[in-house]
């Protein structure tokens, strides 16, 4: 029997998986992203692939934290594997921390929730009204630029880091806008251009994803713009991407705040808040909501397994 509670953070599916995982090896969780046992990748399958999930599914582990200065670790997982981090993951976790009493929070006021995730600590900034969560700001690591003005075929695209690392590329300069009924051709360019440009970028971590995104008009808070990332081997977040939006507030820098739309209308708002030499700290801003809690199992007798996934 494997417990989960699900939430979605701007529309992106986000699945805690709260019991039913074997224990994971490892002094910190990088260490434990790098060692996860078969037995262990089974149980992401069983929830992330179809018929429990799809190609799209994102989810995580709870394991412990890399010490007592946080209040949890995360293992994020999507159908391919694991990544580095997740923002509207953070958003989701530091939602469900305060609401299912894990972290204990005051009924009017902030609530910090410190995560360990494979990138560092983040900090999820929990926001609360009367006893129900308004929204969750969360603190991440240090975002920085790896390259700017990559020549990409007509286009120049940059690569930036906020806890992954991200290439960033205007839409229209590939003929595209993001929008969902061009969704097929933006996943095939953010596949291509994640491929095109992997050999160049010396990151360990390597790409994690392409941002493509439309320039629309700054509000009086500072700029604005919509993007669809596409991360993995071609999965589509439909949030604005919370680690995606501390990379593309590495390289724009704003004073004042970037508002940050998804493809399906959804927002985050992104901040830059201190600079230090590893890079810039960013703030993200969104909101996550309960959609429902599962108990799943797996019939001996299912030919189908794990699971598949059609894509």
């Amino acid at each position: 029997m494997i417990r989960t509670v699900d939430y979605h953070s701007a529309g992106e599916p986000f699945r805690i998986v709260l019991s039913g995982v074997p224990e994971i090896p490892g002094a910190t969780v990088r260490e434990r992203r790098a060692a996860v046992p078969e037995e262990a990748d089974t149980i992401r399958r069983l929830v992330c692939h179809e018929p429990r999930g799809h190609a799209d599914m994102y989810g995580c582990f709870l394991v412990p934290p890399d010490d007592d200065g946080a209040h949890l670790g995360v293992l994020f997982w999507h159908k391919d594997g694991y990544s580095t981090a997740c923002g509207h993951g953070t958003i989701a976790l530091g939602t469900w921390a305060v609401e299912s009493g894990r972290v204990t929070a005051a009924a009017n006021g902030e609530t910090d929730v410190i995560i360990d995730v494979p990138s560092g600590r983040v900090t999820a900034r929990v926001r609360s009204t009367e006893g129900r969560v308004k929204s969750v700001a969360f603190r991440n690591v240090p975002s920085y630029v790896l390259a700017r003005d990559v020549p990409y075929r007509s286009a120049r695209v940059d690569v930036s880091y906020g806890g992954a690392v991200y290439v960033s590329v205007r839409a229209a300069d590939l003929g595209l806008s993001v929008t969902p009924d061009a969704l097929p051709e933006l996943i095939r360019a953010g596949r291509e251009v994640k491929a095109a440009l992997a050999p160049m970028v010396d990151h360990p971590d390597g790409i994690y994803g392409t941002i493509l995104y439309d320039e629309l008009p700054d509000t009086p808070d500072g700029p604005h713009q919509r993007n669809v990332t596409v991360f993995a081997d071609g999965e589509v977040d439909r949030s604005p991407c919370g680690s995606g939006t501390s990379a593309r507030l590495a390289l724009l820098c704003p004073d004042g705040v970037l508002t940050h739309d998804s493809i399906v209308g959804t927002r985050f708002l992104g901040r830059v808040v201190d600079h230090t030499e590893a890079g810039v700290i960013t703030e993200v801003e969104g909101t996550a909501h309960l959609t429902g809690e599962h108990r799943f199992t797996l019939d001996p007798d299912d030919a189908l397994g794990t699971g598949f996934v059609l894509r």
